[in-house]
């Protein structure tokens, strides 16, 4: 399924020099912590529990012994008891990795606020979340390939460097996500949670780039970001568009039934998103810009289950 067209070119809202996070909004994102639907090792201990075999800090739950399992980790006094092998398994402490990968491309740059403008306040407002509970942040940023990013940063000290990346971010280029999750995959062989925020408007799709996020065993969050002015477009007459991202050329005349297959085709795409990512696994999340953030983070992201 591909992407509809970005109408990016038809809007340039001026930028917004507000902070990105309200010094109140920040208290209330202090009370929430980020959770991984799966259990991952992290390379320093942290300040997370997680089961994983072996002695450490609580007990948690036996299971049945395997042939290569650590003999040192059966339980003898079941044993004793009911003549089977079964291992203890405990909760250990481990970090847990909370990367962003974040769309930068050129349709980003539109409505007002701008999709790049939403997208890095949902951004930094995880960041912070990860940060004030000492798990390892990650941010990267993709157009048409993966920047460098930042790396494996925690505590709450280290807010300032997510602020000043977040802030030096300009739209710009094609968007190449298969390129960039290609990469990201690569650079990245820890595990951990991956939170993609993205207008999707990419005419290579997207199942080939999360699956490249899949095969790391990533726990993936995809939101889904697009402008209300594209969701609800207010045109009319003899158009020419220009896409902002490769400079394709549309001339159109706008109709009711021209905006009609548009939804159609819009609500299609979204619809067929949402249930590709459903059958692997992956938490499809569909925002606008509309949509107050700080209820996205506060009410939606928590009902998804990436915050608590």
């Amino acid at each position: 399924m591909t992407a509809p067209t970005s109408m990016a070119s038809l809007v340039r809202p001026p930028a917004a020099n507000q902070p990105l996070l309200d010094p109140q909004f920040l208290i209330k994102l202090e009370q929430l912590e980020l959770v991984s639907r799966r259990i991952f090792v992290g390379r320093m201990k942290g300040e997370r529990k997680s089961k994983r075999k072996g002695s450490s800090v609580e007990f948690a739950e036996h299971r049945n012994y395997a042939a290569g399992d650590d003999l040192r980790h059966i339980d003898w006094n079941v044993y004793g008891r009911l003549d089977r092998l079964f291992l203890k398994l405990f909760l250990e402490e481990e970090d847990l990795h909370i990367h962003t990968l974040l769309d930068t491309s050129l349709s980003m740059d539109f409505g007002s606020p701008t999709k790049l403008r939403y997208a890095k306040q949902v951004a930094a407002a995880l960041s912070f979340i990860g940060l004030v509970n000492h798990d390892r942040v990650l941010l990267d940023a993709y157009g048409t390939r993966l920047d460098q990013g930042l790396r494996g940063i925690r505590g709450r000290s280290q807010m300032w460097r997510v602020v000043q990346y977040l802030d030096q971010l300009a739209p710009s280029g094609s968007s190449d996500f298969t390129t960039a999750a290609r990469e990201f995959a690569i650079r990245n062989a820890g595990k951990g949670v991956v939170v993609v925020i993205s207008d999707l408007l990419d005419k290579r799709g997207y199942q080939e780039a999360l699956r490249y996020l899949l095969a790391r065993n990533l726990d993936v969050y995809l939101i889904h970001v697009l402008a209300q002015e594209e969701v609800e477009p207010e045109l009319t007459g003899d158009l020419r568009l220009v896409d902002a991202e490769d400079g394709d050329i549309a001339e159109i005349t706008v109709s009711a039934g021209l905006l009609k297959r548009y939804k159609e085709t819009l609500n299609s795409f979204v619809g067929g998103c949402k249930a590709w990512c459903a059958q692997r696994g992956i938490t499809y999340i569909f925002t606008t810009n509309q949509h107050p953030f700080d209820r996205l983070i506060l009410n939606y992201l928590r009902d998804r289950g990436l915050l608590r």
